[in-house]
């Protein structure tokens, strides 16, 4: 998310604008930088502290119009552009600001390298789904709940929990269940990390959205729902951002991941009516979007749960919420994610650990 729209709104100014007038204009905005835009909003230029201090080294006229001392090819971005591409290109050309830009050039936001760097903190608690059994990871999690299986000699969960933490969050909940007791001794009440966690305690499995029936009442800021088997370098900041500002307004975000197969046959096609051969695909591969285990809730999402209870699971959830005619946001993840629910994919996680994460 860039800067706010009112704050580089205030910057743009037009090519008559005058430079005692934009030095004004610099001052009182405090970002260092004017966009120079012309009256359809297209991006002609920027002005820096920089170019204005050295037009009065070089005892420029103040009355002169900007368009004359600012630079008419500035670095810029586009709106897609990943936090970690932003911070390469800062870097890569030692400048402070990025213009955004639509594909026509029109300016559609700003970015700086104090904004892109300072620590934010992000009120929006973050719920972690602890409280399962781990059957398909057994003999393992006889003695070890899932989220206590060490990665790189880590806690599967532990490694969600930093990764969080990196992000600016800081109001955790886990939802536990199965050998509840090693989990709230390892993690406490987070104070190894300098954050706060709190514990749901179900009497018996509920699924994976039941428990939210215990989550406290004044929750009033949208909310993360995490599965505690996953591993992920996904940008949480940007899976929030992304749900805020949906000009769908979603009461809900799911993540998404691309999965695909390959069948390895050659795929008959028959007509279904006459029953003779259409044409014979080699070896088709398949894409779907599966469910990557992070969801994103606004509080008003609960009032669908029911009440009782009964078991009763996210898809279930974000299922009747669409039933209801509420919109469901998807956000596809093209990071690295890993569900690590099976003895396959653990050995996986634990070969990719490094690559990925140290």
């Amino acid at each position: 998310m860039t800067i706010s729209k009112d704050d580089w709104q205030r910057v743009i100014i037009p090519p008559d604008f005058i430079v005692i007038a934009a030095i004004e204009k610099i001052n009182q905005e405090a970002l260092g930088v004017l966009l120079v835009g012309d009256i359809s909003g297209q991006l002609l230029g920027v002005i820096t502290d920089g170019d204005i201090r050295r037009h009065l080294l070089r005892h420029g006229n103040l009355d002169e119009p900007v368009d004359r001392i600012m630079n008419r090819s500035p670095i810029s971005a586009t709106e897609d552009a990943s936090k970690e591409q932003l911070l390469g290109l800062l870097n890569e050309h030692e400048i402070l600001h990025l213009p955004i830009l639509s594909q026509d050039r029109k300016i559609i936001g700003l970015e700086t390298l104090k904004h892109l760097t300072e620590k934010k903190k992000r009120h929006n608690a973050v719920v972690f789904m602890a409280g399962g059994l781990g059957t398909r990871l057994h003999p393992l999690t006889l003695e070890c709940p899932k989220p206590l299986l060490e990665i790189g000699n880590k806690p599967i969960l532990e490694i969600l929990l930093e990764n969080f933490i990196h992000y600016g969050f800081y109001n955790f909940y886990i939802s536990v269940n199965y050998k509840a007791p090693m989990i709230q001794e390892y993690f406490q009440h987070g104070e190894k990390w300098g954050v706060d966690i709190q514990y749901i305690e179900e009497n018996e499995a509920s699924g994976t959205a039941g428990s939210l029936r215990l989550l406290p009442k004044n929750i009033d800021l949208p909310f993360f729902v995490v599965n505690a088997d996953i591993i992920t370098n996904i940008n949480f900041e940007q899976v929030l951002d992304y749900h805020m500002y949906h000009l769908g307004n979603p009461v809900a975000t799911v993540c998404v991941r691309q999965y695909q197969r390959t069948i390895p046959y050659g795929v008959i096609n028959i007509d279904k009516q006459k029953h003779h051969l259409l044409s014979i695909e080699e070896k088709p591969t398949q894409r779907f979007f599966v469910n990557a285990g992070i969801y994103i809730l606004k509080p008003e999402a609960l009032k669908i749960i029911p009440e009782d209870e009964g078991s009763y699971d996210m898809p279930t959830l974000l299922t009747d919420l669409t039933k209801k005619n509420r919109f469901v946001g998807t956000f596809p993840i093209r990071e690295y994610w890993l569900d690590v629910g099976s003895r396959e994919n653990l050995s996986q996680a634990e070969i990719d650990y490094e690559k990925v994460f140290v």
